[in-house]
């Protein structure tokens, strides 16, 4: 696939940035203060709020990377789903309300409103940072392909364009871009899924029980593919994966920043209520229909594959070959352009959790203490901006070749062992101490990176030794219940 077959594809694509650049340019002229910067000065309504947090979590790691998986491990991509829909019952129930009461702008906020803020404040940052430093990998990942299938450029300079879009977004529009961004943006990503399920229905009979049947006969792994196993984990790391998404996911700074951008807990509540409904639909879209259909239409398919019998530009990039094959240049363009909105709104707002970790929690509270103007700190934001852009670019030329639902997966682990204990405790265990706060996500965060270092997804894939240090390839089992345990002891000996 080039740019020479794909005027559609292309058009579509710079609309989408002429769209996206436009929210951006009419939100920069609303936003002046840091509330505006860091959410939206509170004035998002509860539905826009719930498409925005659906936006943030159907990512190109769901969307391209969903599709993706379910092409090379069959069934066991359903791990990735229905673990989430837990993590959203968790935060309906016991973390949106107390977030929106106790908070102000960040997830260190409500951590440090009744505990010593300043080293409450360093710990929940530099998790922040771990866990959208990790996301923003998946988003670049999944952004150099498509561009790469479009204009046959190199990997290095796509990954490149989007840092630089992430920057103007966010250093411009804030969160008030957005969340704009966002919103729009979901609504295409259900729209555009809604479509390719339908025409994939239509070549099946509108039968899963035909796609299904015709998807293990055309595929090389036949009905393993439809059964658990294709993934290759072990009891142990299935259970670890479903642990790090279901608390991972109430865990993820940049969804737990939104509770900020509704006037009350209540909107804070509704918001999830109605994102649980955006995100479940296309959960059934993408793993049960669009999965099977990836794996039945682009198998085989010379239009698709490579001589060495892989995916053009890779296993992300199945969703694009189906709508080719199902709709022509037109759905392939449409298709195209949705899926590049997903990862630009995606990483807008990841960039808006790590430049608000840095100068909202690290500079303007822990360096200066609080003794800062407001025109001082939106400035330190916008830097910080820029400083986040150029990480995520490196980030991303150094993890090309990874599957990006898999980062995801790791990433969860990091949220679910650094951010959601210290969060939680905070909130709702009486006796947690600073010190024990602090002991507790520490040991979350350091063992969580540590162990996805040391194991078979850093140390082998990107690092290129032989074999991993520990053969654990999701921590969540270890690191979670770690920074659990640690907390309490150190808080009861405290």
């Amino acid at each position: 696939m080039n740019s020479s077959v794909s005027p559609v594809a292309i058009t579509l694509f710079f609309v989408v940035i002429a769209a996206t650049l436009a929210i951006t340019y009419f939100a920069a002229k609303r936003s002046h203060t840091a509330s505006d910067l860091y959410a939206a000065g509170g004035r998002i309504k509860p539905w826009q709020n719930g498409w925005a947090i659906a936006g943030d979590l159907l990512s190109a790691a769901t969307f391209l990377g969903g599709i993706g998986m379910f092409f090379y491990a069959g069934y066991d991509s359903l791990l990735y789903a229905f673990p989430a829909m837990v993590g959203f019952i968790i935060m309906l129930g016991f973390i949106a309300g107390p977030m929106r009461r106790l908070g102000k702008f960040t997830f260190a906020d409500a951590a440090a409103a009744r505990l010593s803020p300043v080293p409450i404040r360093i710990i929940a940052a530099l998790s922040a940072l771990a866990v959208t430093f990790m996301y923003l990998i998946a988003q670049m990942l999944g952004a150099g392909g498509l561009i790469q299938i479009l204009f046959g450029i190199p990997y290095t300079i796509a990954v490149v364009i989007v840092g630089v879009l992430m920057v103007i977004y966010v250093a411009f529009g804030g969160m008030l871009a957005t969340t704009w961004v966002q919103f729009t943006k979901a609504i295409l990503l259900v729209a555009g899924a809604a479509v390719l399920s339908f025409l994939a229905l239509a070549e099946t009979s509108f039968s899963l029980n035909e796609l299904y049947a015709r998807t293990a006969a055309a595929h090389e792994m036949g009905l393993a593919l439809m059964q658990p196993g294709g993934l290759g984990l072990t009891t142990l790391e299935s259970i670890s994966l479903s642990l790090a998404i279901g608390l991972g996911i109430p865990g993820m700074p940049h969804i737990l920043m939104r509770f900020f951008t509704v006037s009350n807990p209540v909107a804070a509540r509704r918001s999830i209520v109605i994102s649980m409904a955006v995100v479940g639909v296309t959960f059934f879209f993408v793993y049960m229909v669009l999965g099977p259909a990836g794996a039945l239409f682009v198998t085989d398919n010379p239009a698709a594959m490579t001589e060495n019998g892989t995916v053009q530009g890779g296993n992300n990039m199945v969703a694009l070959h189906m709508a080719r094959i199902l709709g022509g240049e037109a759905l392939f363009g449409i298709i195209a352009a949705v899926a590049f909105a997903t990862i630009l709104a995606v990483v807008a707002g990841l960039t808006v959790a790590a430049a608000s970790a840095l100068s909202h929690d690290l500079f303007a509270n822990v360096f200066a203490r609080g003794k800062i103007s407001e025109r001082q700190e939106t400035l330190v934001f916008r830097g910080s901006c820029l400083l986040v852009g150029l990480i995520g670019i490196g980030l991303g030329i150094a993890f090309e070749g990874q599957n990006i639902l898999f980062l995801t997966g790791l990433l969860y682990s990091i949220a679910a062992s650094a951010c959601f204990p210290v969060l939680v405790m905070s909130m709702f265990w009486r006796r947690l101490t600073t010190i024990g706060a602090v002991t507790g996500g520490s040991v979350g965060l350091a063992m969580s990176v540590g162990l996805i270092v040391i194991g078979p997804s850093v140390w082998v894939q990107v690092l290129g030794n032989a074999e991993p240090i520990i053969p654990l390839s999701q921590p969540a089992i270890i690191s979670l219940p770690a920074a659990f345990i640690s907390m309490i002891v150190v808080s009861l000996l405290t």
